[in-house]
């Protein structure tokens, strides 16, 4: 089989080298420099073994020649794309982590301090917030380091966790992220870095739950303006296993102490990242499970937050329609789209992509008698 021709952005010694790199591993049956950018050379053709097999030999080739591998089904036959460059793990300025963490644990002491504080002098008292902020942190930080360790398992070069401290709210927090320095080599480790941080954060938020409603007591709705926290399904399920009926009912609710608030703001910031859209981490699992056919969920998505901002009054959803539309149409795509996920993915990301609609909360707040 003849070679094209070399191209101003590719140059044939680069071609025969990549050619040699797949030799053992993949039958090339044509060649396209170029493609689908300047700069690309694509091969197409079928791999001698399972693709999940040589795919990381594949990248260990192609990397001291300076490109990296992308892997696509054409009807059929494997793409293998190599596109220019390669990934490195730059060093990050650490410290910013650290800060950005401190100032967190200050910002939910302070939440907690003045959650059940009867004058501005209490709320000013740290100390008196640390079963909120402890809890909370718990769970943030079991969430991102479930995402950290999962990439890191995997090779993916990643940030330290980015915690976002908000004072000035009732949560004190808008959660945490880390940073992905490059894409993840197949869908079976988008999975795994994907429902890591939720299914780690979960261990940690249940628990906190159930003994902040254990320690909780059921009392009288306030008589005034009060706000009031939403229910998801599984929410609901806790307070009738913990306390026997539905709640709130019969002007009767739960008085969350801090532990069981900050079990509460886990729960729901679970239900926020598992939205199956872009690159949140429900829009990982959507992905894997889905494929490209993920994308067709973002509209649905952004009109179902319509429906409920109009027929609710649920205004927490228009920041995040304006969240998504912003950042929301972006997926995170593995290098590798030909292997599939295995029985056991396969389960996790269906149970994942199920306690979505457990601990999503349709109405987070709810302001009364305002």
């Amino acid at each position: 089989m003849s070679l094209p021709e070399a191209t101003n952005t590719v140059s044939l010694t680069a071609v025969e080298r990549l050619r040699a790199a797949v030799e053992g591993l993949f039958n090339i049956q044509d060649t396209t420099l170029d493609y689908p950018e300047a700069g690309f050379v694509r091969f197409r053709g079928q791999f001698i073994r399972p693709a999940e097999d040589c795919f990381d030999e594949i990248c260990d080739r192609f990397y001291p020649i300076g490109f990296t591998p992308k892997l696509k089904d054409d009807n059929g036959r494997i793409e293998l794309i190599a596109f220019p460059g390669v990934y490195r793990d730059k060093p990050a300025n650490r410290m910013i982590n650290l800060a950005l963490f401190i100032a967190t644990i200050f910002s939910t002491l302070f939440v907690g301090a003045s959650y059940a504080a009867e004058t501005v002098e209490q709320s000013l008292q740290l100390w008196r917030g640390w079963p909120f902020s402890l809890s909370i942190m718990l769970i943030l930080t079991a969430h991102e380091l479930g995402h950290y360790f999962a990439a890191r398992y995997h090779k993916v070069p990643v940030s330290e966790p980015y915690f976002i401290p908000m004072p000035l709210s009732i949560i004190g927090t808008m959660g945490a992220f880390i940073q992905l320095k490059a894409p993840v080599r197949n869908r079976r480790a988008l999975l795994d870095v994907g429902a890591s941080g939720p299914l780690a954060g979960m261990l940690f938020a249940v628990p906190v739950l159930i003994i902040g409603l254990l320690t909780s007591e059921v009392g009288a709705l306030p008589t005034g303006p009060y706000v009031l926290e939403g229910n998801s399904l599984f929410y609901l399920f806790m307070k009738y296993v913990i306390y026997g009926q539905i709640l709130p009912a019969g002007g009767l609710d739960v008085q969350l102490n801090q532990v069981a608030w900050a079990g509460w703001v886990g729960l729901l910031i679970t239900g926020l990242n598992l939205i199956p859209v872009g690159q949140l981490d429900g829009g990982h699992i959507a992905y894997v499970l889905f494929g490209e056919r993920a994308r067709l969920l973002f509209w649905p998505m952004i009109a179902a937050m319509a429906v409920l901002v109009v027929l609710t009054g649920a205004y927490t959803w228009v920041f995040w329609i304006g969240l998504l539309l912003l950042f929301g149409r972006r997926y995170a795509e593995p290098l590798d789209n030909v292997t599939g996920l295995d029985k056991r993915r396969k389960a996790i990301a269906i149970f994942t992509f199920c306690l979505f609609f457990l601990v999503f909360v349709p109405i987070p707040l709810v302001q009364v008698g305002l």
